[in-house]
């Protein structure tokens, strides 16, 4: 916990310092990428950087967790720093990158804050900057050990073994290590990050959740290709170019699983809900569910903007069928290409939770886009659920509390 004179010091220049934060956030990244010009070509997401969506997340991060820290002094917020944590594990991030992120960090507050920052001042941020990293290299150190693998050293050879093309714009790929060794284990709801060596000579990173259940001898993604809706945002450059490339036979350099989008032991009843690409690791939950608690009460919602943009569609509707006690809602925007349009589970427009009526000890699993996320949260907040068995999984920069 912060000292108490920090904690004052936080809490009387947390509003100078949220109000600036943005302009702090941009000010670091150019700083220590003209350190580390590395970094932004191989580990940084590039378009992310380029619309701000990094700057904005990590802004939202240190607010939030400087909030935490002075609202509530004997509590750790674990659950916004587990995930933070879980996508570092997945990227090989190591300890010694965060006194590179310190550096460069406190003195943009210090440039853009200027002579508000006073010797006290400084002593307090840098105080909630390194509570917040060491409980992260903690988390992550622990990520590591339980992968049996030395800090950071997360990335294998997989061969692709197949490809499938699921809807006109995502694709399946399903993966086996190149040197014949096992898979390995994974939790169901757990991704990977793959990266990819681009014409430029850049290393991007992205991750993917598993979209099969374990115990297979191979792995399987399912990539979206992100398109450019008005010329203006670019195009994925890892998604477009596993489209573009990407063929059985061919390697690619993935990470170990990571992420804590875990599915809770006991019978207790779920609810699974997402919305376009966010689908992919529900395949996964359910294939699990479908072995392990047959009987266990599901209720999976999924939302998209078509059936036949819709991927793993039909496989959806075979595993929710595998359990007796499971019930599928879909909604599309257009319902006009679905065999089932008339059937009592598909439904037309977004996705309406108020008349489904999960009981107050679900525990929900949200994945999608983030005002999805956040139209279906508060549905369940109205139907009585606890907030905090409402988990939720954001591929890219998280903007949950930024927003």
């Amino acid at each position: 916990m912060l000292s108490r004179q920090s904690a004052q010091t936080v809490r009387d220049t947390l509003p100078a310092v949220g109000a600036s934060l943005g302009t702090i956030t941009e000010l670091f990244y150019r700083r220590m990428f003209e350190e580390r010009p590395e970094l932004l070509r191989d580990l940084f997401n590039r378009a992310n950087q380029a619309n701000g969506a990094q700057r904005e997340a990590l802004a939202g991060a240190v607010a939030a967790f400087a909030v935490a820290l002075v609202d509530h002094p004997d509590e750790r917020p674990d659950a916004m720093l587990g995930r933070i944590a879980n996508k570092h594990a997945s990227l090989g991030i190591t300890s010694d990158q965060y006194t590179l992120v310190a550096r460069h960090l406190l003195a943009a507050v210090a440039e853009v804050l200027g002579d508000a920052v006073t010797p006290a001042v400084a002593a307090a941020w840098d105080e909630v900057y390194w509570l917040m990293a060491n409980a992260l290299v903690a988390m992550e150190a622990r990520l590591y050990a339980r992968a049996q693998v030395e800090d950071g050293a997360v990335w294998r050879t997989m061969e692709i073994a197949e490809r499938h093309e699921e809807t006109p714009d995502a694709a399946s790929f399903v993966l086996r290590p190149a040197d014949g060794s096992p898979t390995g284990p994974f939790v169901p709801g757990q991704y990977v990050s793959v990266r990819v060596e681009l014409p430029d000579g850049a290393r991007q990173i992205r991750q993917y959740s598993l979209s099969t259940a374990r115990g297979r001898e191979t792995w399987r993604i399912t990539v979206k290709r992100e398109r450019s809706a008005d010329g203006r945002v670019p195009e994925g450059e890892v998604s477009s170019w596993l489209h573009a490339h990407a063929r059985p036979g061919d390697t690619l350099r993935v990470s170990l699983p990571f992420g804590d989008l875990l599915l809770p032991e006991g019978d207790g009843p779920l609810l699974l809900a997402s919305a376009g690409i966010g689908v992919t690791p529900m395949p996964a939950m359910l294939e699990h569910l479908a072995v392990a608690s047959p009987d266990r009460a599901v209720t999976v919602v999924h939302a998209d903007r078509s059936p036949a943009l819709h991927a793993h569609r039909r496989e959806l509707d075979a595993l929710v069928g595998r359990l007796p006690n499971a019930s599928l809602h879909l909604w599309y925007e257009d319902t006009a290409d679905h065999p089932d349009a008339l059937a009592d589970h598909v439904n037309e427009g977004w996705a309406d939770l108020t008349r489904l009526s999960p009981s107050p000890g679900t525990t929900a699993f949200l994945c999608g886009p983030l005002s999805f996320m956040k139209a279906v949260r508060t549905d369940l907040l109205a139907h009585g659920l606890d907030p905090g068995a409402i988990h939720y999984e954001v591929f890219g920069c998280d903007l949950w509390l930024s927003k």
